[in-house]
């Protein structure tokens, strides 16, 4: 079975709600970048809301990014997704024991930490994006994400997320749920999705053991009515010719240090483990390039200056 995302509303229009499954996709991650199982717990729940959010991005080119940094060993936690289902990220410490918790599973929580930031970014293309921001309460990323739609988006939620880990570190399951209240919602239709949520087993147990996410996400909202289903698929956006454009983009001094200094260039994309080599003949080119650039442009310049 794929990764897949399924999102829709309660019959009534009150309720929204979206789930994903998502143990590909982390595993991708942590082949990557190899991860320990703290490391792919707690990225591989960023995935998983970072994905259902940008699900309800309406523009095809809007991005959505998760940043977390709680002060944990783990480090900064970055998850990056698309309307399209395309979603990348990384951690910036992948080896971190967190050890168990009392009832079993991984301490996310104090691997990621809780005295730091989570913070939300919104590409509408628009000029500036959305950015929300909160403190970290527990992180363990799904309370957190519950408090950020209540503090900084101002709307009810109630989030579930969820990685299991083997004892070979790869990923047997992974997923998550996001509900949503409207303004509409009557005081009997919250407790009841409240009473669900409470009744609800681990998401990653429900994953294990072959549940969907419709079938998931109707635990929770019985008359759900679906009106989307998309895949979802490890997707960087890093590519040899943006890392050259990098490269291009260089003051001359900088681009003649590289070469008098290192003669090679190593890029490398922090989101997928990506490296791509610049050897000294290609850097020579770029430098060269540049300086035929910069001429035609003075020889442009200096046949204005003569039309005056």
């Amino acid at each position: 079975m794929g990764d897949i995302l399924t999102r829709g509303v309660s019959k009534a229009g009150h309720i929204m709600a979206t789930a994903c499954r998502t143990t590909d996709l982390v595993n991708e991650a942590r082949n990557r970048h190899g991860l320990w199982p703290a490391a792919s717990a707690a990225l591989g729940r960023t995935l998983s809301a970072a994905a259902m959010m940008a699900s309800q991005l309406k523009y095809e080119n809007s991005r959505l990014e998760i940043q977390i940094d709680g002060g944990g060993p783990l480090g900064k936690i970055i998850a990056d997704a698309r309307p399209n289902g395309d979603v990348r990220g990384y951690v910036e410490n992948p080896h971190v024991h967190a050890g168990l918790k009392d009832g079993g599973g991984i301490a996310v929580g104090p691997a990621v930490g809780n005295d730091g930031m989570l913070r939300v970014f919104k590409d509408m293309g628009m000029k500036e994006p959305f950015v929300g921001t909160v403190d970290l309460r527990t992180g363990e990323i799904g309370e957190d994400l519950t408090y950020y739609f209540a503090i900084s988006e101002q709307i009810p939620s109630a989030v579930g997320l969820g990685v299991l880990v083997d004892t070979d570190n790869s990923i047997l399951s992974a997923g998550g749920w996001i509900v949503q209240m409207m303004p509409e919602a009557t005081e009997e239709e919250i407790c009841a999705v409240e009473e669900n949520v409470r009744k609800m087993p681990h998401i990653s147990a429900l994953l294990r053991e072959g549940k969907t996410p419709l079938e998931i996400i109707r635990m929770i909202v019985p008359d759900y009515v679906e009106m989307e289903t998309m895949p979802l698929q490890w997707k960087c956006t890093c590519s040899r010719e943006r890392s050259e454009g990098v490269l291009r983009s260089l003051r001359m001094k900088e681009l003649k240090e590289i070469l008098e200094e290192d003669k090679q260039c190593d890029m490398h994309c922090d989101f997928c483990g990506e490296t791509y080599h610049f050897s000294e003949e290609e850097l020579q080119k770029i430098y060269n390039d540049r300086l035929k650039e910069i001429a035609g442009k003075l020889a442009e310049h200096d046949t204005g200056m003569e039309d005056r």
